[in-house]
């Protein structure tokens, strides 16, 4: 089996709020010129009310979301989508401050005053990207003539096996592919989830359950020996890495 990796990450995803056309329209604008002047990749959905935003059902990292609305207002559509577990970037449009207590007890980001300042709103834009997770990451495999994309995520753990390496995916699926571990980890640009726990041994730290015996327990119930001189750095990392997890969601409201 012939394997090439190519990492690609998926587009910015921005949800607008808001039930007049003009400021729709003047968003979006804003939104593609912060796109185009930091070479990042958007996907804007545009809702006219809040009833409609929630009944799309959709999960945006960034929202924005205009107060005064008819029907169900900013603060009422928020809290809703705040009861659904949403830990999106809340940030709320208005003409007036006078509800500025009542958005931020919805866990919003930021407040922006009407009329919109492109500057404002760009400032913004950056500050939330920055507190956003990494966006999805891809393997781009070609086995047996054809392409199949695995999400980093999904792989739990490679496996070196004479001049292969066996991918297990959280599904059950197993890769053979013929690579080592240093092409595996040079390609997924030594994404800090994938810890090198043995001689030829990588496991996701998304999927670790436990370190026992020298062995790492793994949530598809595999349990692999860590290499023992090194096993205090590798529970340390694996411990590292769930740590800035929780704190990136916290950040993001989560």
């Amino acid at each position: 089996m012939k394997i090439k990796i190519k990492i690609e990450v998926t587009a910015l995803r921005i949800a607008l709020v808001d039930d007049e056309r003009i400021y729709l329209d003047e968003m979006a604008r804003i939104c593609r010129e912060f796109a185009a002047e930091n070479r990042v990749d958007i996907e804007l959905c545009e809702y006219s009310d809040g009833e409609g935003f929630l009944r799309s059902g959709e999960d945006f990292p960034i929202v924005f979301m205009d107060i005064y609305m008819d029907g169900s207002d900013g603060v009422q559509t928020a809290c809703k989508l705040r009861e659904r577990g949403s830990s999106c970037l809340l940030i709320f449009m208005t003409t007036s401050t006078e509800h500025m207590p009542e958005a931020f007890s919805c866990h919003a980001f930021e407040y922006i005053v009407k009329p919109l300042s492109p500057e404002r709103v760009k400032k913004v834009l950056a500050d939330a990207v920055k507190l956003l997770p990494p966006p999805d990451e891809y393997l781009e495999l070609y086995c047996d003539r054809k392409k199949v994309r695995v999400g980093l995520g999904e792989i739990v753990s490679a496996v070196t096996d004479a001049h292969y390496l066996e991918v297990a995916l959280s599904d059950g699926t197993l890769l053979r592919c013929r690579m080592t571990i240093k092409q595996f980890l040079e390609q997924t640009n030594d994404n800090k989830r994938f810890i090198l726990i043995n001689k030829g041994i990588i496991v996701n730290a998304d999927y670790i359950t436990d370190f026992e015996n020298n062995c790492c327990i793994l949530e598809n119930g595999a349990s692999l020996p860590i290499r023992v001189r090194d096993r205090l750095g590798i529970e340390q990392a694996a411990r590292d890495y769930n740590f800035d997890k929780i704190r990136k969601k916290q950040r993001c409201g989560g």
